[in-house]
């Protein structure tokens, strides 16, 4: 079986944990992402898939004219590539998690009649899934019925507890960190110190080093910060915080959900259709959730603090693990094989 797509975060834990539940099943996996991104940060030393393949694929949504063109010509080409893997492997089907790597495997299928499977993670479909959904023989959401639980990793749900006080706060901008989420964590330091609140900080590796010289002229302990970019047991910092300030990407969304550590997100404003708004949404609207927009590079300091003060984080935390069932992989896996 091939599992295709990526280049963000999101998308390739996705592609692991259905990865981990097909292999526990007994079939041989191959990946096939992209050289660019982070496919292989993620897979490539990934012992799970039996082959892996990064191929020179990229985006098209923000290219124009010739620039687009070349792209669409570049995954038709990767395409036909594709096929031959197929072909080569004997390969019986095809999952699609979706983002741009995702492109020249999952047209292959297409083109070589190969069963084609597709989870689309937000709440809004993305352009690739949108074309493709009407030739795919499976299509798993957690948004649209029939609803799927998200594929989120046991070690979230393990990891989770409720949460009853605020006594640390975790800010999350994803592994590629955020701009406006790191500004926003050294203005609300100072009041987090003067709280005896403590800062669990993932920024993102590009901004490590700059904001470790920040936080020492805040003369911000190890007792009262933990600085990071990236970490592969995240769930474990999780589960440390009482409360999460966090963009709103469905995978870190449903992760929070499964850890019941409730949060206030900061949707992305620039993210495709608007998607985080919709992911986060259904949350917000039973008041487990907060909104905080940002406005052009900025987040409101006055307005989290509200926010942060309004939440009831023990009813919050008690209900969050209503929202999402464990085993979603699973549960995905069994219509993949039922269907082959």
């Amino acid at each position: 079986m091939v599992i295709c797509g990526g280049g963000t975060g999101g998308h390739l834990a996705v592609a692991k944990a259905l990865n981990e539940e097909l292999i526990s099943r007994g079939c041989r996996t191959i990946f096939v992402g992209s050289s660019s991104g982070q496919d292989k940060m993620w897979f490539e030393n990934d012992a799970g898939f039996s082959e892996k393949f990064f191929l020179p694929s990229s985006g098209v949504v923000n290219k124009k004219g010739l620039g687009k063109f070349f792209s669409l010509f570049n995954i038709l080409n990767l395409a036909f590539k594709c096929r031959k893997i197929f072909k080569a492997h004997a390969v019986k089907a095809v999952v699609s998690v979706g983002g741009y790597s995702a492109a020249p495997a999952a047209f292959a299928a297409i083109i070589s009649r190969t069963p084609l499977f597709i989870h689309e993670q937000n709440a809004v479909i993305g352009n690739l899934n949108k074309l493709l959904k009407p030739l795919a023989k499976g299509f798993f959401s957690s948004y649209f019925k029939p609803v799927f639980s998200y594929p989120v990793a046991e070690r979230f749900f393990s990891s989770a507890r409720l949460r009853s006080e605020l006594k640390t706060v975790m800010f999350l901008g994803g592994s590629q960190g955020a701009a406006a989420i790191n500004s926003l964590a050294l203005k609300l330091a100072p009041i987090f110190k003067q709280k005896g609140v403590k800062i669990i900080h993932q920024c993102g590796k590009n901004a490590l080093e700059s904001l470790q010289e920040e936080y020492k002229k805040l003369a911000l302990g190890s007792d009262e910060l933990e600085l990071f970019d990236f970490d592969p047991k995240i769930e474990l910092k999780m589960s440390r915080a009482d409360l999460a300030i966090s963009r709103a990407g469905a995978g870190t969304l449903w992760e929070l959900t499964a850890n019941a550590l409730p949060s206030v997100f900061v949707p992305y404003p620039y993210a495709a259709n608007n998607h985080q708004v919709f992911n986060a949404k259904f949350l917000v609207d039973q008041n487990l959730a907060k909104f905080c927009f940002q406005k052009g590079g900025e987040i409101d300091a006055d307005e989290m603090l509200n926010l942060i003060n309004d939440m009831k984080i023990a009813q919050i935390s008690s209900q969050l693990s209503g929202q999402i069932d464990n085993g979603g992989a699973g549960k995905i896996a069994d219509e993949i094989l039922k269907d082959i």
